[in-house]
């Protein structure tokens, strides 16, 4: 396998050298030039550079990991390509072609290389067998022609939608929207979670759509990709998760896992531009997960646009999934004002993160994401196959926050 190369926007940007053990990356002096020496179009974690660095070595490693799935999918995978879940080179020499954001990856040596994408048209029938059996073709990839990783755990399979109905995207096309069947184990997850993308675009925090479909009679959450836009160039908009912006990997996304992550920090990139909008969206974004009972915002779940232009922005919100009713641990995966237990936290808490990121109206904010909660949970009916809690749960938490109380004060009722 010969150096991988690493496009952005259409531009090379650099090449991927060195075996999974030893990899690198190393920008273009062209990509320097287009895009401006120290550039963060590609990640607050790589500063384009002409001159070839050790320095910082592992974040480079850990923003290419990082843009492979988790769990079974990276597993299957990996069994699909014949290769070891450990080999992000020859995993992204394969699936690099449709990658979260703008990038695109692959090996110059590859039969057919570079490829030509193109869609291949899909019957009902045929999503329907694809959401049943995912495992057969993990992200609804086919060997040879499959080139999308998706980072994640849940099965999913990513497809493209037009006016014309469903296709399978090869040689890296750029998926449009990605679809997860019912889980077996959490078997209401995907109605939580469409349910809880009513309260994000209510409160102003995404504006692509999300719905649940039946595929002959085989349900699937349908979830459009913010990242990718026919006026974009190559149609996608480049964007990296906070894992990646901070250079960690794998279950450090939770910050008990090693503490390199947390809202302060996130909090702290979004100053650093000067984005006054962003650190409010990310304040009414804790404010709702905390309202909704949606434990896994973690650092993965959160995410950094990187436009053309060179700006930078907080992503839409996405995977906000009420799980208080779920077995689990009941902690938030990054602790709001030191406080990781879900039930404990009140509206000071909130607040008290706020201010410490330095927003002076934080109070404000969070008032406003409550009362949008508690508009939306009055006027939003949960699908029927959601928990049958949902609706109790969401407003009993927001209910107490408003009241000053603890979000699992068990004095104050669903009425009060």
């Amino acid at each position: 396998m010969a150096d991988l190369v690493v496009e952005l926007y259409g531009t090379r940007v650099g090449t991927l050298t060195g075996t999974w053990r030893t990899f690198d990356f190393v920008a273009t002096r062209s990509a320097v030039e287009e895009f401006g020496i120290d550039s963060t179009i590609l990640s607050v974690a790589i500063p384009l550079a002409a001159v070839r660095t050790r320095a910082h070595k592992a974040r480079r490693q850990s923003f290419f990991r990082e843009l492979l799935p988790e769990g079974q999918m990276l597993t299957l995978l990996a069994q699909q390509a014949g290769l070891t879940e450990q080999d992000v080179i020859g995993l992204l020499g394969t699936y690099g072609r449709d990658v979260a954001g703008a990038l695109q990856i692959w090996d110059p040596d590859a039969p057919g290389e570079p490829k030509q994408p193109d869609l291949v048209p899909l019957t009902i029938a045929e999503v329907a067998d694809m959401l049943t059996n995912v495992q057969r073709n993990p992200l609804g990839n086919r060997p040879t022609s499959g080139k999308t990783s998706l980072a994640g755990v849940q099965d999913k399979i990513v497809l493209v939608r037009s006016s014309d109905g469903w296709s399978r995207p090869i040689d890296g096309y750029p998926s449009t929207h990605i679809l997860k069947p019912e889980s077996r184990d959490f078997p209401t997850m995907i109605y939580d979670e469409e349910y809880g993308s009513r309260f994000a675009h209510a409160a102003g925090l995404s504006g692509f759509h999300t719905w649940i479909e039946d595929f002959d009679a085989t349900p699937a959450i349908v979830i459009e990709r913010y990242d990718r836009s026919l006026d974009a160039p190559q149609g996608r908009i480049h964007q990296e998760d906070f894992n990646q912006v901070l250079g960690v990997s794998g279950n450090a996304k939770y910050q008990r896992h090693g503490g390199r992550v947390s809202l302060v920090r996130i909090a702290g990139v979004l100053s650093s531009v000067g984005d006054q909008g962003s650190l409010e969206r990310l304040l009414r974004m804790t404010v709702v997960a905390v309202a909704l009972g949606n434990l896994d915002l973690h650092a993965k779940n959160i995410s950094l646009l990187h436009p053309p232009d060179g700006s930078m922005t907080l992503a839409p919100a996405y995977d906000l999934v009420p799980q208080a009713h779920q077995p689990n641990d009941q902690e938030m995966a990054l602790a709001v004002d030191q406080e990781y237990r879900h039930r404990a936290i009140t509206r000071s808490h909130l607040v008290a993160e706020g201010a410490a990121w330095g927003l002076s109206d934080a109070e404000r904010v969070v008032d406003d994401a409550l009362a949008s909660v508690l508009d939306t949970v009055t006027a939003e009916v949960p699908h029927p196959r959601a928990h049958p809690s949902l609706r109790d749960d969401i407003t009993r938490f927001t209910s107490n926050l408003v009241a000053g109380r603890a979000v699992g004060d068990p004095q104050l009722n669903a009425s009060a």
